[in-house]
């Protein structure tokens, strides 16, 4: 069975990328790893990076594709692939994957979501930075060391303060 995804050129999308097993921290421990790899990729297939948080085993992303251009499928795929490469070879590897030539570190699959407007945008931007806070990781969004949020507060787009459970409720919602 073949997934069928929804493709836009030019669209933008979020994105919620998941390691196999939910226990490891691959991806903070290699974040030199993760960071040349989507610098690479991006080098080669363009997009913007409207927002990101890297957490332990998952990653939450807006990208904007160029126009014209829809095959996020490619990116996600290099991005994985090239950061799979650089581990040592300790996950379990099930026979489905051993024959397929997979290693066992990602999901297979990944959700998208299309934005559809400013609202959504701003939704999902808030979702993401709020995600370290959410799951323990930190006590402020500030706190969090891979998060596009450090950008947002750079550029005056968001207060530093913004996105504690003290501050801004269960969601981290705008107030």
């Amino acid at each position: 069975m073949r997934y069928r995804r929804t493709l836009t050129p030019g669209a933008t999308y979020f994105f919620t990328v998941n390691l196999e097993d939910r226990s490891q921290h691959l991806l903070v421990e290699h974040i030199t790893i993760l960071r040349a790899v989507t610098r690479q990729v991006k080098a080669t297939h363009p997009f913007e990076i409207r927002a990101m948080v890297v957490l332990p085993e998952h990653i939450h992303a807006i990208w904007t594709l160029p126009e014209g251009d829809e095959n996020f499928p490619t990116r996600w795929s290099l991005i994985k692939s090239g950061f799979s490469r650089h581990l040592p070879r300790t996950e379990t590897i099930n026979r489905t994957r051993h024959n397929k030539r997979e290693r066992g570190i990602w999901q297979r699959r990944y959700w998208e979501h299309r934005i559809r407007d400013e609202e959504d945008l701003q939704r999902h931007v808030d979702y993401i930075h709020f995600n370290p806070v959410k799951h323990g990781h930190a006590p402020r969004a500030m706190d969090w060391p891979y998060s596009s949020i450090h950008r947002y507060i750079r550029q005056g787009l968001l207060p530093a303060d913004w996105g504690s459970n003290e501050e801004t409720g269960s969601f981290g919602e705008r107030q």
